[in-house]
């Protein structure tokens, strides 16, 4: 990572910045468009779209920049060929721009992301996601999508996905086998919504439902899937382990069979409680009995695992590094590997009537639980990420799995397509 500065740096001074447009301009795009355009020689942020465009235009306000308002191709093209911040409504410009490097998808809604991920392949876009809704209901075929198209869908540094890849190539670098990769988190409550979580989201300025996301474990749900698929690893149970473990992660090391571990090919987990929080840590063993001793003379313990943990994740601090790593180096900071190895399916919340229009992620009707995907398609459960808009087909009770039978889904949905094609690919069984 430390050469990304150098290299930036060099950009910079040669006039040639990478050029970066994002889509979404919410609480943690707005940290983004700060970060580069304040922080970050060799990059320039020439473009954001945003739903309501005034949100565009509000990001780079609030990081000293004036925009000029766009709503055609032409007029994109000229605001960044003169060097003007560029903001609007229409996705599909920053898509379809001929001047622009890479795109930062900051949304987190499934549908809309799939449509715009598609779009900018198409015009041979590398995508740097903080999407991980996007990516851990269609991130495989996706993934296929992008090698086709020649670019790079990856997810982010910063955010704990990326930082537990980061941590995790370290440690396969110095010749150690991961065995876990685990998140750590303050609170784990299925059952919190957004009525209840109103005042923290007020508080920081955070939207509310994404908020709830957060407490009720839809998005730790994401964003371990995301490192599973990108390992190859699993889970040792549906919702994962999930340990409220109020120690130092360096206890946790006495706390996994490794034996067990080994058979899975190793899992990814969460703790809560832990410190350091709200960092992330791996897991590792090594079957040298000599590295085995300087391990025990460097204080990791006499094994046979070994634990590594970053203190913190940086967020929106640390995503232009990916772009960087993309756009300079072709280096990706977190993709599928192939096959899906967890899904995220949906659990009601709460008794839900026949007729109920499910609200989706961070809402008040149900929460992602991580699944081994063969089990997903096996049992015909519902993907988290698609449960947005389905209606049900009869009454569900608290704390049940949905499946596809019990949903009427919305039609005409390029994200159910997706999800249809990557079952395809790689789970036939039980796919609708």
């Amino acid at each position: 990572m430390i050469i990304v500065d150098t290299a930036l740096r060099r950009r910079e001074a040669e006039g040639r910045p990478i050029r970066v447009g994002m889509i979404g301009a919410g609480f943690m795009g707005r940290g983004v468009a700060n970060q580069i355009v304040n922080s970050v020689p060799g990059m320039r942020l020439v473009a954001i779209s945003n739903r309501h465009p005034e949100g565009a235009a509000r990001a780079y306000r609030e990081a000293g920049a004036e925009p000029v308002m766009v709503d055609t191709l032409d007029a994109l093209e000229d605001a960044i060929r003169a060097g003007r911040p560029a903001a609007t409504g229409d996705a599909s410009l920053l898509c379809r721009s001929g001047q622009i490097d890479a795109l930062i998808d900051v949304t987190g809604a499934v549908e809309f992301g799939a449509q715009f991920t598609l779009e900018a392949f198409a015009h041979g876009k590398h995508v740097i996601t903080m999407n991980a809704e996007l990516d851990g209901t269609v991130g495989s075929v996706l993934q296929r999508r992008a090698d086709a198209a020649g670019v790079i869908l990856t997810a982010a540094d910063g955010d704990q996905p990326g930082v537990q890849m980061n941590l995790y190539r370290f440690v396969q670098s110095i010749g150690l086998t991961p065995l876990v990769c685990g998140n750590i988190k303050g609170l784990q409550d299925p059952y919190r919504t957004p009525t209840t979580q109103q005042a923290f989201a007020e508080r920081w300025g955070q939207n509310p439902y994404m908020v709830t996301s957060f407490a009720d474990g839809t998005k730790i749900s994401f964003e371990q899937a995301i490192v599973a698929n990108g390992t190859g690893m699993s889970i040792e149970q549906r919702g994962m382990r999930g340990a409220d473990f109020r120690q130092h992660v360096d206890a946790l090391v006495h706390e996994y069979d490794v034996d067990a571990l080994r058979a899975l090919g190793g899992v990814v987990d969460y703790t809560v409680g832990s410190q350091p929080g709200p960092g992330v840590f791996v897991l590792a063993t090594h079957d040298d009995p000599k590295q085995r001793h300087y391990l025990n003379l460097y204080k990791l313990g006499e094994g046979p695992l070994y634990s590594f943990y970053t203190p913190y994740h940086l967020c929106h601090f640390e995503v232009p590094l990916t772009v960087a790593r993309v756009v300079l180096f072709g280096d990706a900071a977190l993709r599928p590997a192939g096959a899906p190895t967890v899904d995220v399916v949906t659990t009601a919340k709460t008794d839900l009537q026949a007729g109920t229009t499910l609200d989706g992620l961070g809402g008040y009707h149900t929460y992602g639980q991580c699944e081994r995907a063969d089990v997903t398609a096996r049992e015909r459960l519902l993907p988290m990420g698609l449960a947005e808009g389905a209606v049900l087909r009869r009454a569900v009770p608290k704390d049940a799995v949905l499946t596809y039978d019990d949903v009427t889904l919305p039609s005409g949905r390029v994200a159910d397509t997706l999800r249809r094609e990557q079952d395809a690919l790689y789970h036939p069984v039980g796919a609708p």
